[in-house]
């Protein structure tokens, strides 16, 4: 069955779709010989099929995992500072993961990754609106500050739907707000306090879909069950 590059070397767990379409573009991928283009589609089982050279993996079973990331750790696969990558500390389940959406290096919490690229791209396609819950720590509060932060607002353009707000705990101006979001710009949640005149000192994911993060400890991980898995596509 012909489906399009991207997509096989994604379910292949040779790299997100993103990058998929980033090693095409390159010219880095081959289907019988011939240079793909983006757009090209083949069929795995009978097309010969290379990557920079090497061919596609064989179909293997998914992997589905939950990290509590420590501060300190970026979630690209590669950085070209050094710093510590957090696929470093799940490369003992086994098989080759990648992370599903990103939790910028000074943020924690609730990580997933997996080899099956279909579930990370349902995840993190901005029409499924897959809501995301954090503890945040601030200082500079207020009610006003608070009741900004509740509003819609604007980030590069985009237009954000109102947050869900609990406050936790508060004293003098630093407080405990636990903010659940429907999209996943680029440091939202850190921008959004920002905006309302708050500096966020602390941001931990707890919550991403129906899957929370509970009590694992910081740094290790573990299977998802076929439950989470079903909830969370």
């Amino acid at each position: 069955m012909n489906e399009r590059l991207q997509k096989i070397l994604s379910s292949r767990g040779v790299c997100s779709r993103r990058k998929a379409e980033e090693l095409i573009t390159e010219g880095k991928v081959t289907v019988n010989g011939t240079v793909a283009k983006l757009g090209d589609t083949a069929d795995a089982e009978t097309d010969e099929i290379l990557v920079e050279g090497r061919p596609l993996p064989g179909k293997q079973e998914y992997v589905y995992l939950m990290l509590n990331k420590p501060r300190g750790y970026v979630t690209t696969l590669s950085d070209e500072k050094g710093r510590p990558n957090a696929a470093q500390l799940v490369a003992d389940c086994g098989v080759r993961v990648y992370p599903v959406g990103r939790l910028d290096m000074d943020s924690e919490g609730l990580l997933l990754f997996t080899n099956d690229g279909d579930f990370a791209n349902t995840l993190m396609h901005p029409k499924h609106e897959v809501e995301k819950t954090y503890d945040t720590w601030v200082t500079g509060y207020n009610p006003g500050a608070f009741r900004r932060l509740s509003e819609p607002m604007e980030l590069d353009g985009y237009r954000l739907r109102r947050p869900k707000l609990k406050l936790l705990k508060v004293e003098g101006q630093t407080a405990r707000i636990q903010i659940t979001i429907h999209e996943g710009r680029y440091r939202q949640v850190r921008r959004m306090c920002e905006t309302a005149g708050m500096h966020v000192t602390r941001l931990r994911r707890i919550r991403e879909g129906r899957l929370e993060l509970g009590d694992l400890p910081k740094g290790k991980w573990r299977y998802l069950n076929p439950d989470e898995v079903e909830r969370l596509k």
